[in-house]
């Protein structure tokens, strides 16, 4: 296939069809963050059931991101990437219209085989199509695009959500995707490895699909079930025997789906690490913060959305400067600097305590976001660059396959592990709230939580198994009308108090991301 400038017809039909399509399936998983409360209240649904509707289609997505990407790469990468969009625009369809949440999640998995074809698509055609001179500057505006949808999903959530039409997150897919289906159709040429013989890696298809989905299934179930439960331990267990196996089938493959040569450059390989790291504490960081500012601060949802407004202004701003700037000078710096200034922003969005709503936000969440928005803003752009530049041209899809799972993969790692060690952080929290002997600070300026003390053993271990619920937990019916406020106190700041800690190791998280550059990331990027 012959490469072509930015500049060029084109190079931007290119750019518009990958932004468009790709914007899909990231939109969707922040928005939905926004519009849980009007969607448990529409489908009458759980605590799990929401938790199931998120999932459910990262766990396809885990699953098969990886296959998506062999696929396009070996069979045809418009080709697979229109075939992605479609599928994904079916499940998009089938979710709008789900008139319980059993539905709703089976057509979220629907989604996700979907966004497996498509997400992978976008940047291998990309990688093969871009001249190479102008591939940085390209999957910078690609990386700022599709990060500014990611981030603005929440304000598009919010507004829909208040209005009553959360279902429009589901339906304004479908114009979306026509329009991208139409300039693939009509503007775009079909790219593929012609050195592939077109035969698909079978064993190591299915070993690499089951053994991610019982990875990912088995983290899912640790807000559940717990560490220790054999079907945590067992599931994920199985998960990783698999993958060795897949390593295993890989090695002796005459047609592997996965060249394990690609990981003995060091700059995927860390690349790949940092993004794990990165969007592990990325993940959990902006879950929390979310369900902080609704739950707790008492932002509307609209409100809450559009906390996340600046970042999606740097992003605009700064990341095709970034990627720029990874052409010009590689990868490297960047990579070390911009997760070390994101995870200062998680840190300082952890000392936000108790506030009075959206008019104190800018002297509490607004420095965080700031920090947090130009770590990110220097860090998205490069880090794809450095990954889909690692690696040869015919390996593109392969490449975004792997570095996209590592993504997913860590933003289900961080909804299930950071899920249960919330409980476990707000549990604690709100037991040591109703066994004070005597006023606390982290208790506000009342003395409500320490009438909890004189509280009937019943009742308090009522009010403790609300803990799973986290910021929406609800005084009990059994509980005396004269505990209900200090209840209502507890939950509050025992909330706080599981998010700050939540926020620091997310900030912890990023700084290991930071050091996986250090260690493994070259000075020079490698095409």
């Amino acid at each position: 296939m012959a490469t072509f400038s930015l500049n060029s017809p084109t190079g931007r039909w290119i750019m518009v069809a990958a932004i468009l399509a790709s914007s899909m399936g990231f939109i969707d998983g922040t928005a939905l963050n926004v519009v849980l409360p009007s969607l448990q209240k529409g489908l009458r649904a759980t605590g799990a059931d929401l938790f199931w509707v998120l999932n459910a289609y990262l766990l396809m997505l885990a699953a098969l991101i990886l296959i998506g990407g062999s696929l396009g790469d070996r069979l045809g990468r418009k080709r697979m990437f229109m075939i992605g969009i479609g599928v994904f625009m079916i499940g998009s369809a089938a979710c709008g219209c789900s008139p319980d949440t059993t539905l709703l999640i089976l057509f979220r998995i629907v989604q996700g085989i979907g966004g497996a074809l498509m997400i992978p698509g976008s940047l291998s055609l990309i990688s093969a199509a871009i001249d190479e001179k102008e591939k940085g500057k390209a999957i910078g505006i690609w990386s700022a695009a599709t990060t500014v949808v990611t981030v603005g999903g929440p304000i598009l959530g919010g507004a829909l959500a208040d209005a009553g039409l959360w279902r429009y997150i589901f339906f304004i897919n479908l114009p979306i995707g026509a329009v991208a289906l139409l300039i693939l159709w009509r503007k775009v040429e079909e790219s593929k490895d012609e050195s592939s013989s077109g035969r698909l890696d079978f064993a190591g298809s299915l070993a690499i699909a089951v053994g991610l989905a019982l990875l990912t299934f088995g983290c899912l179930r640790i807000p559940v079930m717990g560490w220790r439960h054999w079907e945590t331990g067992g599931t994920m267990g199985a998960g990783l025997l698999l993958l060795i196996v897949f390593i295993w089938i890989e090695r002796r493959s005459r047609y592997p789906m996965m060249p394990l040569g690609l990981f003995s450059n060091s700059t995927f390989s860390g690349a790949n690490a940092l993004s794990f790291f990165l969007y592990a504490g990325l993940g959990a960081g902006m879950l929390f913060l979310s369900l902080n500012l609704v739950q707790i601060q008492g932002y509307s949802q609209l409100e809450s959305g559009m906390t996340f407004l600046p970042l999606t202004l740097l992003m605009i701003s700064l990341s095709r400067y970034a990627g720029g700037l990874s052409d010009r000078w590689g990868a490297r710096p960047l990579l070390i600097a911009g997760p070390l200034v994101a995870g200062a922003g998680l840190l300082l969005l952890s000392f936000a305590g108790q506030t009075h709503g959206a008019g104190d936000y800018w002297a509490n969440f607004f420095p965080g976001i700031l920090v947090l928005g130009l770590g990110m803003s220097f860090t998205v752009a490069p880090l794809t660059a450095a990954v889909m530049g690692s690696v040869d041209q015919r390996f593109s899809g392969v490449a975004s396959g792997v570095n996209n799972a590592m993504t997913r993969i860590a933003s289900v790692f961080a909804n299930a592990v950071f899920g249960a060690l919330a409980v476990v952080f707000f549990a604690g929290a709100l037991e040591g709230n109703m066994s004070v002997g005597g006023e606390r600070p982290d208790m506000g300026p009342t003395r409500k939580a320490c009438a909890m003390c004189a509280m009937p053993v019943t009742q308090k271990q009522a009010v403790m198994a609300q803990a799973v619920n986290l910021g929406n937990a609800s005084v009990p019916a059994v509980v005396d009308e004269k505990y209900k406020p200090a209840v209502v106190t507890a939950y509050r700041y025992a909330f706080i108090t599981a998010y700050a800690k939540i926020l620091r190791i997310s900030a912890v998280l990023a700084w290991c991301g930071a050091l996986m550059a250090v260690v493994f990331v070259k000075k020079v990027r490698v095409t």
